[in-house]
């Protein structure tokens, strides 16, 4: 053979492919065009595959066991299976155009139809001011409540004040004596018909607001002011400057049934939690105790179930979490400045945000997971907070002064604060729930921006 033959019989050979390089092809055109490969079966021949994989690699892998007979067999067994078969896994079809699941234009319309939640807008002024001459300048007292018969309580020196927010009529409780004033702490029975009215010699006055007369007087548990009251069911908890924290059935004669010992200066914050078995209280004394009711007794004075020591000034203001029952939110005076979450089963402190000024008064929103907590020195503001990543939503300026008591309105939507600036200021900070906004007005009247209460 000369060269040139030699040369063409080469690339005759080169530009022909074997079964195995034509199928490597195919499944790289196959990737390339980003499809996986899917055999069809009804091109293949399991029978042929077999014989392949066992018998047709027997006879290349021991040549000289063959003999003569098995050689014959061999080969009529290969034409019955057609041995000029290029391939066993071929594709007989183009594989079919992927499909979306949805059009691309009916997607972009389902994304735009989407209703998404709008931004609540939260006012940056107060909706109404009234006037509040003679409020006490003290941080310890507890001199606003909102009770549940939408009337709010405060106390102006040595006088008791009712502001009905369905009307917006002021009436007059009840004035003490000079010797026995001023007024301490205001506090709203559940029913929103009564109310504990602690004074500043140890006794505590029980009034019927409807009836406006005088029930009693809760004498004999405290030997000094009582700044702090709290309601659970009939049972009136009061805490005093002595360090004592007294729960009395109003419903019996000899109403002292249990005693709390374990501050060491004067109870600022009382708050029962929603359930009623666990008590919080601060004091002056930095401290911040948990009570169990389970763990009460009326014979000696009952152990606390956690004494917390974290903060390191005062502790007034307490608020539970109304859709955590275990959770409690506290905030301490002018030398700690931080707001602190609790776990109240295990005592375990869940996280501490410095605020940066004074905290006198904590609430939670009902409708929302927020909390709105009311400053002193030295931006005197009120500042809502996202929980539990407790980013600031907002910073309501208005009070000169301190803003030392906070109170929410029965459909928690309205909050009330009373500042040392001796003005009390009402904030739409909580907004209206969805389901209880009320039809637009046509023509709103305006509110009085400024209105006296006495």
């Amino acid at each position: 053979m000369d060269a040139g033959s030699w040369n063409s019989s080469v690339n005759l050979k080169d530009q022909s492919r074997c079964p195995l390089q034509e199928q490597f092809m195919q499944r790289k055109n196959a990737r390339e065009n980003l499809d996986r490969f899917i055999p069809n079966r009804s091109a293949m021949d399991f029978d042929y595959a077999h014989y392949m994989l066992t018998e047709g690699r027997k006879g290349k892998e021991n040549p000289t066991s063959n003999s003569p007979s098995r050689e014959a067999y061999r080969k009529r067994l290969a034409e019955t299976f057609n041995m000029n078969r290029t391939r066993i896994l071929a594709f007989k079809n183009k594989p079919p155009v992927p499909v979306e699941s949805f059009p691309r234009e009916f997607s972009s319309s389902l994304n735009h139809d989407k209703p998404t939640k709008s931004r609540r807008n939260i006012p940056q002024t107060s909706e109404r001011t009234l006037d509040a001459p003679h409020l006490v300048d003290d941080y310890y007292l507890n001199l606003l409540d909102w009770g549940s018969c939408n009337v709010l309580a405060i106390a102006l020196g040595n006088t008791v004040y009712l502001w009905d927010a369905s009307n917006g009529s002021t009436s007059e409780l009840v004035s003490i004596d000079e010797e026995d004033g001023p007024i301490t702490s205001v506090n709203w029975a559940p029913d929103g018909r009564h109310i504990a009215i602690g004074l500043n010699n140890s006794e505590v006055q029980l009034w019927d607001s409807t009836a406006n007369r005088q029930l009693r007087t809760l004498r004999g548990g405290h030997r000094s002011r009582v700044g702090s009251l709290a309601w659970n069911n009939h049972i009136l908890t009061t805490g005093g400057m002595d360090g004592m924290i007294i729960n009395n059935d109003v419903r019996i004669r000899e109403h002292i049934v249990e005693t709390y010992r374990g501050h060491e200066q004067e109870v600022c914050g009382l708050k029962w939690s929603s359930s009623g078995q666990q008590l919080a209280s601060g004091g002056n004394d930095n401290l911040l105790h948990i009570w169990d009711r389970s763990m009460a007794s009326s014979n000696s004075a009952t152990q606390w179930l956690h004494r917390l020591e974290d903060h390191i000034s005062a502790v007034k203001a307490l608020a539970w979490c109304p859709f955590q029952s275990n959770l409690l939110a506290s905030g301490g005076g002018g030398g700690d400045r931080c707001i602190k979450f609790w776990n109240t089963h295990t005592g375990a402190c869940l996280n501490s945000v410095d605020t940066g000024s004074q905290v006198c008064a904590l609430l939670w929103n009902k409708n929302e997971r927020e909390l709105l907590s009311s400053h002193g020195f030295t931006q005197n503001q009120l500042t809502l907070w996202k929980y539990p990543s407790m980013v600031k939503m907002a910073e309501l300026n208005g009070h000169t002064s301190r803003v030392l008591f906070m109170a929410q309105s029965p459909d928690g939507c309205t909050v009330a604060s009373a500042a040392a600036d001796e003005t009390l200021r009402f904030w739409n900070v909580f907004g209206v729930p969805e389901v209880a906004k009320p039809a637009p007005k046509s023509n709103p009247e305006p509110f009085a921006h400024v209105n006296r209460i006495r």
